[in-house]
């Protein structure tokens, strides 16, 4: 095989890497059928291995790989009777990001016959467009097994004809807590990316809040909902503050709260309110009231850590997982000192030591504790962990503070 042979599938296979997420994602939502987005998409990447050598690479790889497979899927379209309609909508105009056809779409991965496992993954690639790696990335799994676990999803689909619609009000409740995650997850990966050139996704974070308060709007009676929307704006609400000009991270204790969006605070805590007074609470009303504290506290000295505390300890009730464990000695520090936190993050290690998180409140507790060369250790396995540049860069700063 010819190096320049070798360079057209390189590009093609980076180009397809960054594209096929979103390029699925998007075909689903406009026909509500995975196997002829995922298909067409495949056949988009076969013909781009087929033409390029030939042909060179186009200017533009990423829109000439949007284009073969929107045709392709007219293609298919046309030889299938059943979804002439389909055809029409798709030829009319390019796939939308409209809420009811989100909803829609993220409400058929999350139906029951799908494990939840699945329904993550599912609406992950098809609904947000990630790619296999970001939702392994998300769900903390290998990629080879979440690219198994969207192939059996989309097997059952297809066989159990799941139906392409927001479910009724009877059907709720075993649906609502699903779409919720994925709504979260989908924030999570805009607010602090899993890798990539950008440390955030503003439109992604700004995404999913839209999504969040469609569904707020869809059941005010479901405080999960609210909690969640609520949460998410007290995130966005600081977001102007939390990167340096040249895209450095800046941690909360360092932030210039003047740049925080006071309006869209008290908004949020609104929404929270409103939740509360619903009665039921949940674990995203108890994170929204946890980053309350920390949004309403004029300064970080003043911070309510004795408060946040128990609101952790409440939270630990709801949903006992070695993530919340953590976040929770994290405020165990400024109560009980670092020690006791120390303590009980080196409980979490056998369940932890894959999570870059983890190593790195390991590494600022053991250098509290003048443990120098145990801190630089764990700071080294955070930075290897974690492919966001932001934290990169903030993590070799910590380095160079303990040559």
């Amino acid at each position: 095989m010819t190096s320049a042979a070798v360079s057209v599938d390189a590009t093609v296979a980076a180009v397809f890497r960054e594209e096929a997420g979103r390029l699925a994602g998007a075909l689903t939502r406009a026909l509500g059928n995975f196997d002829v987005a995922e298909e067409s998409v495949q056949d988009a990447l076969l013909a781009a291995l087929e033409r390029w050598p030939r042909e060179g690479i186009p200017q533009r790889p990423g829109a000439w790989l949007a284009t073969v497979a929107r045709n392709r899927a007219v293609d298919r379209l046309r030889r299938d009777a059943r979804y002439r309609d389909k055809l029409a909508r798709l030829e009319r105009q390019p796939p939308s990001l409209r809420a009811d056809d989100r909803l829609r779409l993220i409400f058929t991965c999350c139906h029951p016959a799908l494990s939840r496992q699945a329904q993550l993954a599912l609406t992950l690639r098809a609904v947000c467009g990630f790619t296999t790696a970001q939702v392994a990335h998300a769900l903390v799994a290998s990629e080879a097994a979440v690219a198994q676990r969207l192939a059996r999803a989309r097997r059952k689909i297809v066989a159990a004809a799941i139906p392409y619609r927001i479910p009724a009000d009877d059907e709720l409740d075993e649906r609502l807590t699903q779409v919720l995650a994925v709504v979260y997850l989908l924030f999570n990966e805009g607010y602090l990316t899993s890798g990539g050139r950008q440390p955030a996704r503003r439109d992604l974070a700004e995404e999913a809040a839209w999504l969040a308060a469609q569904l707020a709007t869809l059941y005010p009676r479901q405080p999960e909902a609210l909690g969640l929307l609520a949460l998410m704006r007290l995130h966005l609400a600081r977001a102007d503050a939390r990167f340096g000009p040249v895209g450095e991270l800046v941690l909360l204790a360092d932030q210039d709260r003047g740049r925080w969006d006071r309006p869209m605070i008290a908004e949020a805590v609104a929404t929270l309110e409103r939740a509360a007074r619903l009665g039921r609470p949940g674990p995203y009303q108890l994170q929204a009231a946890i980053v309350a504290c920390h949004a309403e506290a004029p300064t970080w000295a003043a911070t309510d850590w004795p408060q946040i505390l128990a609101l952790y300890d409440l939270l630990l009730g709801l949903t006992p997982s070695p993530v919340v464990r953590l976040n929770r000695a994290v405020a165990l520090q400024h109560v009980a000192g670092p020690q006791a936190a120390l303590d009980e993050v080196e409980a979490l290690a056998p369940t932890l030591d894959g999570y870059h998180l983890f190593h790195a409140i390991r590494g600022e507790l053991l250098v509290e504790l003048g443990r120098r060369e145990q801190a630089r250790a764990a700071e080294l396995r955070a930075l290897a962990l974690t492919g966001n540049r932001a934290e990169q860069s903030l993590l070799r700063r910590r380095l160079t503070l303990l040559d």
